[in-house]
This record gives structure tokens, C-alpha cells and sequence, in this order.
């Protein structure tokens, strides 16, 4: 059942990605790329300012080993692929949220395994991720549907136009269709990890995210939305996987990142509607 499971999840998220490629087509991914400074700021929020800000948290609080090695390990993930639909339902801008995605993705695949040894160094423990890891979560995930996606639309843009909007609203249903009893089952490790301030820590990491990205993501409305939920938001399923890698044994990591999905989901609509009520956006 787990197994089925997480196959599952897997589809879902790369018909997520398939689907935001065919509606972006060639034309979009293009365009995602026309404001390589804002892109660099991104990849600063994410992957400089970020591990900054966990590695000064748990200098600063006593965290458990579990909620240490979820926040280094989410501080570098790279952009989730569900969160696009989120930040251009939000307001952001298609274009951007496109660009994010690739090029936090690729950043990923070097960022992931530097980062960790140097936080391992900081703490004083050897850690090591091998390269292929990130790059083979990375690339089924996000990469290669993203290629197929911009292929399909550059081959049959007619065809592209009317499945995407559908496949993405399909593949959101089956998402929450299992993500549910994946919570279902993990609730008893769940609650087992609130208590000792896990929940503030992981509200001062969002709040930091969101702040970071708002204020590095430019005089554009939309593109302070997208960066702010990007920065704030990361890909569990990288986080999961690097943490097999440092840690095989390790059964409590994973419930804190899931723990940290649940609170980031939640923590993140007060931003969201204040700036869709600044922007007039829609309405979620």
C-alpha cells in the first residue's frame, strides 16, 4: 500500500509539471528567462539567505535532531512542483513561476550536496550526499516532464492548450486524494514531533521566507507573491530523499517534513490573501 502510494504521489506531481509545461509551451519557458536578475535574487532567497536563517535558528534554539536535519535539509530543497499552480492562483506571474521552477531545480542538483557538507561542517559531523540523488529526484519530478511538457506544446500546440488546464486539475485531485491517508497514517508520529517549540521554529522559517522573497522579488506584485511562497515553500520529496542518503536509519525526519508541510500550507494564506486583496487577484 505504501509502495502504491507513493507511486502515486510521484504521477501526480509529474502530471502537475507535464500540464504547467504544455500551458507554458515553448513561448513561456522563453520568456521565464527574460529577467536573469531576478532569478539570481531567487536562487539568493533560496539557497543563500535560507540555510542562513535555519543554521541561526538552531544556533539559537535547541532544536531536536529530527527538526535540525528537516530544516537544513528543506532550507535547500529546491521549489515543490505543486507550487506553481499555488503561486499563479496567488497572482504570480506564469512566466516567472516557470523559471523559478527550472532553474531552482538545476540549481539543486549542485546547491543539495555543497550545502550539506558545509552545514555538516558547521555542526561539526561529516555528511555527504552522493550527486546522484538530488539529480535523480530532481529529474523525474520536475526536469524530464517539463521537457516533455514544452515538447508536446511545441509539436501540437492545439493539443496542448486543451489538455493542460484539465490534466493539472486532475493531477491536484489525485495529489489530495493520497496525500491524505499518507497523513492519516503518520498522524500518531506526527503529533509526536509538536511540542519544544517545533511549531514556532517553523513559523519564523516561513516568516523568513516569505519576507525574504517579498523583499527580493522586485517592484513587481506578482513576482514578490511567487518568490515570496517559493522561498518560504520546499520540495518535501528532495528533502525525504537526501535525508535516506545522510541517514539511512533515520525514521523521524520524515514526519517533521510533512509536519512542515502541513504548518507551511496553512501559515501561508494570510500571505496570500493579503496580497491578492492588494492586487485585486482571484480568489482561491
Amino acid at each position: 500500500m505504501a509502495t502504491l502510494i507513493r507511486g502515486g504521489i510521484n504521477l501526480s506531481i509529474v502530471l502537475m509539471v507535464f500540464g504547467i509545461a504544455l500551458s507554458a509551451g515553448v513561448g513561456g519557458a522563453r520568456l521565464a528567462f527574460r529577467n536573469p536578475g531576478l532569478l539570481l535574487r531567487s536562487l539568493l532567497a533560496m539557497y543563500v539567505v535560507m540555510p542562513l536563517v535555519a543554521v541561526a535558528i538552531a544556533l539559537w534554539f535547541e532544536l531536536s535532531r529530527p527538526l535540525l536535519l528537516a530544516l537544513m535539509l528543506l532550507a535547500l530543497a529546491p521549489v515543490p512542483p505543486v507550487l506553481p499552480v499555488k503561486q499563479i492562483k496567488a497572482g504570480g506571474g506564469a512566466d516567472f513561476v516557470l523559471g523559478l521552477l527550472i532553474a531552482s531545480a538545476l540549481a539543486a542538483i549542485v546547491v543539495v550536496p555543497a550545502g550539506i557538507e558545509i552545514i555538516g561542517r558547521v555542526f561539526g559531523r561529516a555528511l555527504e550526499v552522493p550527486f546522484g540523488v538530488t539529480a535523480r529526484v530532481v529529474g523525474t519530478s520536475v526536469l524530464a516532464p517539463m521537457l516533455a511538457g514544452l515538447i508536446v506544446a511545441g509539436a501540437a500546440p492545439g493539443v496542448a492548450a486543451r489538455i493542460s488546464a484539465p490534466l493539472v486539475k486532475l493531477s491536484s485531485i489525485l495529489l489530495i486524494a493520497l496525500l491524505l491517508p499518507v497523513f492519516v497514517l503518520s498522524w500518531d508520529a506526527l503529533m509526536r514531533q509538536v511540542g519544544d517549540f517545533t511549531i514556532v521554529v517553523m513559523l519564523l522559517f516561513i516568516a523568513a521566507g516569505l519576507a525574504t522573497g517579498h523583499l527580493l522579488g522586485g517592484p513587481d506584485d506578482s513576482n514578490r507573491t511567487a518568490l515570496a511562497l517559493a522561498t518560504a515553500t520546499r520540495h518535501p520529496g528532495v528533502a525525504i530523499a537526501v535525508m535516506h542518503a545522510v541517514v539511512p536509519a533515520d525514521k523521524e525526519v520524515a514526519p517533521v517534513v510533512f509536519l512542515y508541510l502541513l504548518v507551511g500550507i496553512v501559515a501561508t494564506l494570510p500571505y496570500v490573501k493579503w496580497q491578492q486583496r492588494g492586487s485585486g487577484g482571484p480568489q482561491t
